[in-house]
């Protein structure tokens, strides 16, 4: 029987400090980045925590919002609930599900995840959120693509992490 289990992308952006973001919102604004997230998502169902949902300009085109939510009374018209990891994978049913956040979202999903692009943005940001960088004996960075500083913006970087293969069959 094929595997039919369906890539899981963790997708965030981090300060170099650790920090992915204060008051509900990201500490910074790089249109590249939303560009770049919008790119990664597209086409995929989107899984995130209640907050992240909440925090969103509207719905996202072109992609299902599947919020995780210990709340069973919450529900908006433009995303689907689920109740636990497993749910919200059913409830996905695609061969790629993009993970988008809150913290507690991606410490969730984090053992089931094969992959992670992290914008790493240069800065020391002031927040209230913050998540550690990927464990390298787990991870393994597989593309990188730096820019610079630019208009007052920070530079940043687009990385790319793979799980690392485990060497039994």
């Amino acid at each position: 029987m094929p595997n039919t289990r369906p890539e899981i992308v963790l997708i965030l952006a981090r300060a170099d400090n650790g920090v992915i973001g204060r008051d509900g919102r990201l500490p910074w604004h790089l249109p590249a980045d939303m560009r770049h997230f919008k790119a990664l998502t597209q086409g995929t169902p989107m899984i995130m925590g209640r907050r992240t949902f909440e925090s969103l300009p509207g719905v996202l085109e072109g992609r299902r919002h599947i919020v995780l939510t210990r709340d069973p009374a919450w529900q908006d018209e433009s995303a689907e609930l689920a109740a636990s990891v497993e749910e919200a994978v059913r409830l996905a049913n695609a061969p790629h599900i993009s993970v988008i956040g809150g913290a507690d979202i991606y410490d969730q999903f984090l053992s089931l995840a094969d992959r992670i692009e992290l914008t790493e943005v240069h800065v020391d940001a002031e927040g209230d959120i913050r998540i550690e960088s990927p464990d390298p004996g787990g991870w393994a960075e597989t593309r990188r693509e730096y820019h610079p500083a630019e208009g007052g913006r920070p530079a940043y970087s687009f990385v790319t992490y793979r799980r690392r293969q485990e060497t039994h069959g």
